[in-house]
């Protein structure tokens, strides 16, 4: 599976957070991931993906976060969502509502 730039343009920090999660989507190849930028400085992340089934949230953020050690300060501090579900906790997320129609930003 690809990663999805839902919606804006690519730049360089939204290409270089996906070239790290390509290799979370290499080892995780039932994820599905989604990103966007919601203003100049917070870019937004989804990942859904079936083997956070059991996994607490600080697990699941450790997890992820060792795939973005390697990036810039500046690009680690743009990700302002990190959104981590499991297939069935989708439609019950209240935050991930913010991916299907996201609240404007004045920024």
């Amino acid at each position: 599976m690809s990663i999805e730039l839902i919606r804006g343009k690519s730049d360089k920090t939204i290409d270089a957070i996906g070239a790290a999660l390509q290799k979370y989507q290499k080892d995780h190849s039932d994820a599905r991931i989604s990103l966007y930028r919601q203003n100049s400085v917070s870019v937004r992340v989804r990942i859904i993906d079936p083997s956070f089934e059991g996994k607490g949230k600080p697990e699941r953020n450790e997890l992820v976060w060792h795939y973005f050690r390697d990036l810039s300060d500046e690009a680690q501090s743009d990700i302002s969502m990190l959104l981590l579900l499991t297939p069935k906790e989708v439609k019950s997320s209240f935050a991930n509502m913010e991916f299907d129609d996201p609240v404007p930003s004045k920024l």
